[in-house]
């Protein structure tokens, strides 16, 4: 039976000694290079070939040469302190923002208009940092946040959730299209009624969505009952397929109707004139009071908040809005 092995605990300073040495070939040198005088440096040497049981340098007329034991701790000190400085370049990007993990979740809405910007500006300076977004309702937004599942959200505040919980900053309220393939029959149309819609085909969100909500308020605001022709999914790739397919008409939100109809995209799809606007509450970006966003979180999420604060001005000039930590509670 083997002996068991010796634990041998080595200081980061003593490997810092080994490597300059080794690179250097004198001791003096290797001394200046590690910020220590030779006789300080020549004591740490005895005490760590002592510790080691073993010489690690051989001493030649024309310097210092690792022996086989010294070759072999010299390979191991340098990958520990690559490792040291690797942990210090970690630490330093995850105290700075320019590294580590953030999750976040956005409605459609503003995931199109604001999110995809701020995360394309955190990449240029973070290309590292690890970013995941989720687009789902609000409810389904909400629950994650206050799971500790997402860092924070933007989303809608619903009644049977405490807004005392959140940390809160306005956002804008949401525009609603009505969408169809260009080569729809009232695609060219110069204005579209809601009674020429209501026998329509249409694919919408669930009940209780915000943006089929207001739409079916539309018609109930005419006097007219709902479209009873409905395909419900909230998948907006369905939608598309759907809609390329035949002559069915979807209510989403402006930025994506924006999307899908503007270049670069330009899709093969047209935004319905209607003769009212439709629009529907405001969302929010939402962050948990008890759970202290880490350092990229709060990067991404200054960046969304310059970003609403720029569109506010432009919306209401002359008024201008902090974006600072100030405005989050309200």
């Amino acid at each position: 039976m083997s002996p068991p092995a010796q634990r041998l605990t080595l200081k980061p300073a003593q490997l810092r000694l080994i490597q300059q040495i080794a690179e250097h070939g004198q001791l003096q040198v290797a001394a200046e290079a590690c910020a220590m005088t030779q006789p300080a440096a020549s004591r740490m040497l005895a005490e760590t070939e002592r510790l080691i049981g073993a010489a690690l340098f051989l001493r030649q007329p024309k310097g210092m040469e690792p022996t086989e034991i010294g070759r072999t701790v010299l390979r191991r000190a340098r990958a520990i302190l690559r490792e040291m400085s690797s942990i210090a370049t970690d630490v330093r990007g995850l105290r700075e923002g320019y590294a580590g993990a953030v999750r976040v979740g956005a409605v459609t809405g503003p995931a199109v208009s604001y999110l995809v910007s701020a995360i394309r500006q955190v990449k240029q300076e973070a290309p590292a940092a690890d970013i995941t977004v989720d687009v789902m309702p609000s409810r389904e937004l909400l629950t994650h946040l206050l799971a500790g599942e997402m860092d924070f959200v933007l989303a809608r505040i619903l009644p049977d959730f405490d807004s005392h919980d959140f940390n809160i900053l306005p956002m804008r309220d949401e525009g609603v299209a009505f969408l169809c393939r260009a080569g729809h029959p009232l695609a060219r149309a110069p204005r579209v009624t809601l009674t020429e819609l209501a026998d329509c085909e249409w694919v919408m969100q669930q009940r209780g969505a915000p943006i089929r909500e207001a739409a079916l308020a539309a018609f109930a605001d005419v006097g007219l009952p709902e479209p009873a022709n409905i395909v419900n999914s909230p998948s907006l790739l369905l939608t598309m397929a759907y809609l390329a397919q035949g002559d069915a008409i979807a209510a989403v939100s402006q930025e994506v109707a924006d999307l899908l109809i503007q270049p670069p995209i330009a899709a093969g799809f047209a935004q319905l004139r209607l003769a009212q606007d439709l629009r529907v509450s405001a969302y929010y970006l939402l962050d948990l009071r008890r759970r202290p966003l880490s350092p990229l979180a709060l990067r991404l999420r200054d960046r969304l908040a310059q970003s609403s604060a720029s569109a506010m001005r432009e919306v209401l000039p002359g008024r201008g809005i902090r974006a600072d930590r100030d405005q989050w509670a309200i």
